[in-house]
């Protein structure tokens, strides 16, 4: 089944007609399939999407190609302009973000009350086996054991839902889009 074929709205109770946006970030380490789950969630909820890399000032970008990576104080600036699209989307929307602190997470929920988070789990083997075939992105493979050395679990917060990352792209973004339907804040 393709995605097209997926593409459903969600009920009324949780569309901006009954006043309950779905606002979710799908996060996760370097590789995990951020994007490719994002687009198929913001299709399937008719939602629009953010891709959080095209957020990076130009300096984090060519700091991430060199294989340095990024410090808290280096994602400050990233995060608030995050958050500031979030606000800016009151309606509903999809946000693809690495997300990996806590504070990280607390700095996008500050943005958009009743922010969800989709997280997609994955193993440091597979991100570096992912992110080393990846054609024409600016994340090194060196940088995929910072991703897992900064990543704090958001299991036990709330609104969160883990996901493993290797399962198919389609059964992701429909258990991601069932979960979203049916939570409520």
């Amino acid at each position: 089944m393709t995605a097209a074929s997926q593409t459903r709205s969600l009920p009324a109770s949780v569309t901006p007609h009954g006043g309950l946006p779905v606002r979710v970030v799908v996060m996760g380490v370097a590789g995990c399939g951020k994007s490719a789950v994002g687009r198929l969630v913001a299709q399937q909820l008719s939602l629009p999407l953010i891709e959080g890399d095209d957020f990076h000032p130009p300096g984090n970008i060519a700091k991430m190609q060199q294989g340095i990576a990024l410090t808290d104080e280096d994602r400050e600036g990233w995060l608030q302009q995050l958050g500031a699209e979030l606000a800016r989307h009151p309606e509903g929307v999809v946000l693809t973000c690495s997300a990996l602190k806590t504070s990280y997470r607390d700095s996008l929920r500050a943005a958009a009350a009743g922010l969800r988070f989709v997280h997609l789990a994955i193993s440091q083997a597979e991100s570096l086996r992912r992110v080393s075939v990846r054609p024409g992105h600016f994340y090194p493979p060196s940088l995929v054991a910072s991703q897992f050395e900064a990543l704090q679990d958001p299991s036990a917060e709330p609104g969160v839902l883990t996901l493993a990352g290797d399962a198919p792209l389609e059964s992701l973004a429909q258990s991601a889009a069932d979960w979203l339907a049916g939570a409520h804040p």
